[in-house]
């Protein structure tokens, strides 16, 4: 149950709405600078406050196959929580802020209540707030601004990538290049044999901001092969969100080695 717990966290927000419309965009890509590139990434950044939504998500691994209905309350740069359920029955909270990751399950009856260790272990790279809310609107995980980054046309995208990659792991980030949202994320290591790809397969326009409708993640350990897809099938923007959290008496504590 852990496991399905953790891909909530990680991707869980990603935005669309039954009044929207499906994102068509250009397919010829124009011959443009690295830093305009990255100018018109963060000009289009996410500029709501508040998020309020629910979305139809799928995990798959070797041994098992689920389908969870999850709804989410976001507010931007400070709280993000999950209330999910399996065929209407209750089964899991969760709450992350900038220094927090709390949640419950009712099955086994057992809470976390710690760090971003969990979530950085399990991703094979370092995770924080401000990352897993750009991860999940359509952003750039790091800071394209942090250091010298260099770009090429890759298909129907834009390429980029650091000039110098890091010692441990690589990062690759594919824009496109009519919205200059992300079409796909990577973090690979490749002495651990481990991958992440974050693949936005579909945005819809809402009002006045574009948001991924679907998304699809493949984390890979070694051998081992995990998928989520996630399908938002309602949001509502700049709302008052609450978030009710309290863990129930009785409940284990898991423990990180």
């Amino acid at each position: 149950m852990i496991k399905y717990l953790k891909y909530i966290f990680v991707l869980s927000i990603l935005l669309t709405s039954c009044k929207s419309k499906k994102v068509v965009t250009n397919t010829t890509v124009m011959s443009m600078s690295t830093k305009k590139i990255i100018k018109n990434h963060y000009n289009n950044s996410f500029e709501k406050r508040t998020i309020k939504a629910r979305l139809k998500a799928k995990y798959q691994d070797k041994k098992t196959s689920q389908n969870i209905t999850i709804k989410l309350r976001m507010e931007k740069d400070k709280a993000i929580w999950m209330s999910g359920t399996i065929l209407g029955i209750p089964l899991a909270k969760v709450l992350i802020t900038p220094n927090r990751v709390t949640y419950y399950e009712k099955l086994k009856k057992t809470y976390f209540d710690g760090d971003f260790k969990l979530l950085s272990n399990f991703l094979g790279t370092e995770v924080d707030f401000e990352k897993l809310q750009n991860l999940l609107i359509g952003q750039t995980i790091f800071n394209l601004k942090d250091k010298r980054y260099i770009s090429e046309v890759e298909g129907v995208s834009y390429l980029i990538e650091p000039k110098q990659q890091e010692e441990l792991f690589d990062i690759l980030f594919w824009l496109n290049p009519s919205t200059f949202k992300v079409n796909k994320q990577e973090v690979r290591q490749p002495i651990e044999q481990k991958k992440l790809t974050v693949s936005y397969t579909e945005y819809q326009k809402i009002s006045d901001e574009v948001f991924p409708k679907k998304i699809n993640l493949i984390a890979i350990d070694k051998t081992k092969r995990t998928l989520l897809d996630l399908e938002y099938r309602s949001v509502v923007f700049d709302e008052k969100v609450t978030f009710p959290f309290r863990i129930p008496s009785g409940y284990k504590e898991i423990k990180l080695k």
